[in-house]
């Protein structure tokens, strides 16, 4: 259940960003540091700029910030496919969930 005024992007990216946590701890586990430091990058900024766009002074700076989250968002399927093409086994549903949250990015930055 969500908390009053928290949008579905907004619920979405933190939940995604906290299963990057748990994932790039285990990455760090088998001594991956450097592929986990750039997923854990990328994969919390996304929630992050979502965030800090619903504080936006302006439709501007609303766009820009989603368009940023967007951005970590396609940086954080490319370390994931890396990480996949590579031997690492990644979650089965982590890519699901990371083009799920940049299908509502793409819709909010279009429409906005």
């Amino acid at each position: 259940m969500s908390k009053l005024g928290e949008s579905p992007v907004r619920i979405k990216s933190f939940q995604f960003a906290c299963d990057v946590v748990h994932f790039c701890d285990r990455l760090k586990d088998k001594k991956d540091f450097e592929l986990a430091s750039q997923l854990l990058r990328s994969g919390t900024s996304i929630g992050a700029n979502t965030r800090e766009a619903q504080r936006g002074v302006s439709k501007k700076d609303f766009k820009n910030k989603f368009g940023i989250a967007l951005k970590e968002a396609d940086e954080t399927m490319y370390w994931l496919e890396i990480l996949e093409a590579t031997g690492r086994e990644i979650p089965k549903d982590m890519k699901l969930k990371c083009e799920e949250v940049i299908r509502m990015l793409v819709s909010i930055v279009k429409n906005s």
